[in-house]
């Protein structure tokens, strides 16, 4: 009677695990598919490594004079740009009230409307990839969420099966004490497949970004050319936050240690969001996802200081 229920516990269990062989490849398969970053673009761009900082204080106190007319982070832009002398010739023409200096206004004000909308084209451009990024990351996040939480249905399954197993078999067997070793036996089995329940982190997957666009945010640094100059000129100016105190990445930064790494900097260095990958577990990839998006949104909100320039410009030129 021993035998036979061992051979039916087995028999449960290859049972439940035949039908996972194909389900296992599949899954293999699009680890694979997710693993490898699809949001690079098709074609390589190395941004210049052009140095756009200037003293701001330096620069605005020299240029107080167009204070009357753009805001400060306007003309931090402009100069950013590279316009600020084209802003200068328009008012000298405005002087003029000719045909000839009019066409030279628009002439001028054409060149400045090609450069902002390079520098328009240059956010949506970052902004996709972190978009891009953040939804294969959420991707991978749920797609790991989900079989953890197939896996835990199993072991629920599994050990279900087995106490059910272990009372059927022990009602049968009344003799030599079988009947409670096949108790404890089934208890034992039921209890290993209820602390496989336990384990808090889950499957963990190999998540590969060699292309590390918040590498760069998080050191501060730009060592890569993943970021055009007048991108990394917005994120890294301090009169382009809120309060002038912090730049918009080392607000960020902060926020990152606080909210996703319970202010643990060490583990945050040492995280595998911030270098080349390596593996992941659900809660790793929701985190680094959370960041992409919350990057996103910050280079989304230069086209607030952009629209701004713009009304500018225009009440300048009409």
């Amino acid at each position: 009677m021993m035998k036979n229920y061992a051979l039916l516990l087995a028999f449960v269990i290859v049972a439940c695990n035949s039908c996972t062989t194909q389900k296992t490849k599949n899954i293999n398969a699009n680890i694979i598919t997710l693993r490898d970053s699809y949001c690079k673009a098709p074609t390589n761009y190395d941004y210049e490594k052009v140095n756009l900082h200037v003293n701001a204080d330096s620069l605005l106190n020299e240029k107080q004079y167009l204070r009357s007319i753009f805001n400060q982070q306007s003309i931090l832009i402009l100069n950013a740009l590279n316009s600020l002398e084209d802003v200068e010739n328009i008012l000298e023409l405005k002087k003029d009230t000719s045909i000839e200096s009019q066409l030279k206004i628009m002439k001028i004000k054409d060149k400045i409307d090609g450069r902002i909308t390079l520098a328009l084209s240059e956010v949506d451009a970052v902004a996709a990839e972190f978009d891009c990024e953040g939804e294969r990351v959420s991707q991978m996040a749920n797609y790991v969420s989900s079989l953890n939480s197939k896996k835990n249905n199993k072991m629920i399954v599994y050990s279900i099966a087995v106490g059910a197993l272990g009372s059927i078999a022990g009602g049968f067997i009344k003799s030599d004490g079988w009947d409670k070793a096949v108790d404890i036996g089934g208890g034992l089995i039921g209890a290993g497949f209820g602390l496989a329940l336990l384990n808090p982190k889950g499957k963990k997957v190999e998540f590969i970004h060699a292309r590390n666009i918040l590498r760069d945010i998080w050191q501060e640094k730009l060592k890569s050319r993943n970021f055009p100059p007048f991108i990394w000129y917005m994120y890294t100016e301090k009169k382009f936050s809120n309060i002038n105190e912090h730049s918009i990445i080392q607000n960020m930064k902060q926020r990152w240690i606080t909210y996703q790494f319970d202010g643990d900097v060490d583990a945050a260095n040492n995280s595998p969001i911030f270098n080349d990958g390596g593996k992941y577990d659900s809660e790793a990839l929701n985190n680094r996802a959370a960041m992409l998006n919350q990057m996103q949104s910050a280079t989304r909100t230069i086209n607030q200081n952009i629209n701004y320039l713009l009304i500018d410009l225009n009440k300048l030129t009409r």
